[in-house]
């Protein structure tokens, strides 16, 4: 499960919702990062009610108490890397920007939850806006899928624009995930600065998954904890993600719960 990682747990902070079903947000976080041998530390941003099969509702935690968590944390551990993924409001964006530039050193991977995989949706333009304008060029590694990718860089006539727009934006890496394109298989896409664009090819697996970006930008966070280089955390992060999907459960009416624990099994 671990092998070839750091034999100390690096810790990584996670800003990111309460989903109550276990599947996505904070317990993907803290499944996939024990998995791969590191410690969570969760930060609650959001709380939503919701099933496997779409969002109902979302209340965003106050600015004030989610910025007196992450502090407490920050002064007391050692935090490896940041990931952000469910941000609820505006304000939220403003006081998670203020921290990363204070720890400007700790590589951050932001996943942008904008819509449930139901259609509900977790952000407005004001949100999306901030998370362009604030958290975007400070990003290490922003993983939007397709839809998202149009929806942060609205002036690209193709994925390729879009991933361009932002990297000028200030982001240094944008994997961006081919799951809700209509082809045989998944094809995702690496974009960095100053250097040419990787291709990942995955068997496409035939079920809907509840938590698959969340697990993957958590999964990358970790690696990038353990130290490895943006491309082999993406690679080994992409690996993860579709072993969790592969290994998957209907635990409700919806979407399929990865199971991050599938190494379990062997």
């Amino acid at each position: 499960m671990t092998s070839g990682l750091d034999t100390n747990k690096p810790a990584v902070m996670c800003f990111s919702g309460l989903d109550p079903t276990g599947g996505a947000g904070i317990q993907a976080d803290i499944e996939t990062l024990f998995s791969i041998g590191c410690h969570c530390c969760p930060i609650a941003t959001v709380l939503t009610a919701q099933t496997t099969q779409n969002a109902l509702s979302a209340t965003p935690t106050e600015p004030a108490l989610l910025i007196e968590q992450a502090r407490a944390v920050l002064e007391d551990m050692q935090i490896q890397a940041i990931k952000i993924g469910l941000l609820g409001s505006v304000a939220s964006v403003e006081v998670i920007h203020t921290l990363l530039k204070d720890y400007a050193d700790i590589p951050v991977v932001l996943d942008p939850v904008l819509v449930a995989g139901g259609g509900f949706e977790f952000s407005n333009q004001d949100i999306q806006d901030a998370i362009r304008e604030l958290l975007i060029p400070l990003c290490t590694v922003l993983t939007p899928n397709t839809i998202e990718a149009k929806a942060l860089a609205p002036s690209g006539d193709n994925l390729d624009a879009c991933a361009n727009e932002l990297i000028d934006m200030g982001c240094e890496h944008i994997l961006i995930t081919g799951t809700h394109a209509q082809t045989d298989q998944v094809h995702n896409r690496l974009y960095s600065l100053h250097h040419e664009a990787s291709d990942y090819q995955w068997p496409r697996l035939q079920f809907d998954y509840h938590g698959s970006g969340c697990t993957l930008a958590a999964a990358i966070a970790g690696y990038l904890a353990h130290h490895l280089t943006v491309p082999d955390a993406v690679q080994q992060a992409q690996r993860f993600t579709w072993e969790s999907l592969n290994s998957a459960e209907r635990q409700g009416f919806g979407q399929h719960i990865p199971d991050r624990s599938y190494w379990k099994k062997r």
